[in-house]
């Protein structure tokens, strides 16, 4: 298989993250010296990439030093100790700008942490910096370039987060997903991101657009570390009511466990797959074929058909309520994207947005269905592979149907075009059982990366 070995390849050198966490924790590795090499790294690449809102190298440092100390005297270490982390620039930080990506919150900085900054504090990462965002986490483009060819977009609106991670700049960030805004960068920047169940993650102290389908997701190289990241951040705060008071799920154990039995998934070609790139469509035929007996195809019911335009109506109108201040003040200065949006919430109406909050029980009926006979779901994360020019964060139509049902979503950067820029493979699991989801990930993400035992393409020289 073509594509599983160009996988085998990419991923040959790319350190785990939890790997990465033990050197930390038995002391192997330092955490300043981890910092510095990212520091070198940001350093060099920054200029043509653009993945930073605000970094301060020496910030970083004084982090890293205080986990040292923290370490050296013997107490005990979170969960994430001397782990870089990126932040999208939506999330506030206290004494750090958060100015969320757009020219009318510029010079804003929040007097305190957001709930999901607190947590990474106080498991001991390290707040890397600021990553870009798209303005107002919407569509209109910052200054992020795709780092694996700078002509080409690298999504949106977690830009910063995706472009970072996938450079080498950091080993984990943290984004927030509306429509595709995780799943979609991720997956053309070529790293692992992961959109969990609605709820899951608080977003309070994060800006808010659109609270019916806002939802934390993070970035990762592999799954791995996207379940380590999520599970410190998963949780309850009375500041978020889409959150539950119920214990974290164990997300990491889920991630490095066997499955019983090799996972099964349900191929879905969803709506707008007839406008897909044909790289993408020759890819999901090879990667089906190979899968074999572990997948089947299924159709989604005619409903789903009606999702983004759905979506889009409950995402506009929010957005016009939330985002009133920044008209009133300023319309003339945000994005033609931003802008358009606002103005199609404007004129919606109350009856239609009502119903179209309703529309998700609809389709996760039919899921529930599909869920029984599968572990999880099998669709792509993107139309293809990034599009070329920056002035667009390209097209959300595989995402936004998944972020309307409230399922999780975990992209895989199993996929290269003929152009051998990444392309994702999006798994989606049903509410609220994210540690199948991540199990069954770490799976495929295993058979697509490892070469078999008896494949004589493992001896030798691969080039």
């Amino acid at each position: 298989m073509d594509a599983k070995r160009k996988a085998e390849e990419r991923f040959a050198a790319v350190p785990g993250t939890l790997l990465l966490r033990d050197r930390l924790a038995s002391g192997a590795l330092d955490a300043l010296t981890l910092v510095e090499s990212y520091i070198a790294r940001i350093e060099a690449r920054e200029p043509e990439v653009g993945a930073w809102a605000w970094f301060d190298p020496d910030f970083a440092r004084a982090q890293a030093r205080t986990l040292d100390a923290h370490r050296r005297a013997g107490r005990p270490l979170g969960r994430l100790h001397g782990l870089p982390v990126g932040i999208k620039d939506v999330i506030d930080t206290a004494r750090i700008p958060t100015e969320n990506g757009c020219a009318l919150d510029a010079g804003r900085v929040p007097i305190s942490d957001a709930f999901v900054v607190k947590r990474l504090k106080a498991e001991g990462a390290i707040i890397m910096g600021k990553t870009v965002t798209t303005e107002l986490a919407f569509m209109h483009p910052g200054k992020t370039a795709n780092p694996h060819n700078l002509e080409h977009s690298p999504g949106g609106s977690s830009q910063g987060s995706a472009a970072a991670v996938a450079d080498g700049m950091v080993p984990l960030a943290i984004g927030t997903q509306t429509g595709g805004s995780v799943i979609r960068p991720a997956s053309f920047c070529g790293v692992t991101g992961y959109k969990p169940t609605f709820g899951a993650i608080p977003r309070t102290g994060i800006l808010t657009q659109s609270p019916t389908l806002d939802t934390v997701g993070v970035f990762a190289s592999d799954p791995g570390g996207a379940a380590l990241l999520a599970e410190v951040l998963f949780g309850h705060d009375a500041g978020d009511p889409a959150t539950h008071e119920e214990p974290a799920p164990a997300l990491v154990q889920a991630a490095q466990s066997k499955p019983p039995l090799a996972p099964v998934f349900a191929f879905v070609k969803p709506p707008g797959w007839e406008n897909a790139d044909p790289d993408l469509h020759a890819a999901f035929e090879e990667l089906v074929a190979a899968l074999g007996d572990q997948v089947f195809e299924v159709a989604l019911p005619d409903a789903f058909k009606a999702a983004a335009s759905q979506r889009a109506l409950i995402n506009f109108s929010e957005m016009a309520y939330h985002y009133y201040r920044y008209w009133r003040d300023g319309a003339e200065q945000l994005g033609d994207e931003t802008r358009e949006a606002i103005e199609k919430g404007n004129a919606a109406m109350a009856r239609d947005y009502l119903s179209a909050c309703d529309f998700p029980q609809i389709l996760n009926a039919a899921l529930e269905e599909i869920f029984e006979r599968c572990d999880a779901i099998l669709c792509p994360s993107a139309t293809g592979p990034a599009p070329k020019g920056l002035d667009s964060t390209g097209d959300p139509i595989f995402n936004g149907l998944w972020t309307f049902c409230g399922t999780p979503c975990l992209s895989l950067p199993l996929l290269i075009a003929e152009n051998d820029m990444p392309m994702g493979v999006q798994l989606v699991g049903p509410r609220g059982n994210d540690t199948r989801l991540l199990r069954t990930g770490q799976w495929l993400y295993d058979w697509a990366t490892t070469p078999p035992l008896n494949d004589d393409t493992t001896t030798g020289d691969k080039s």
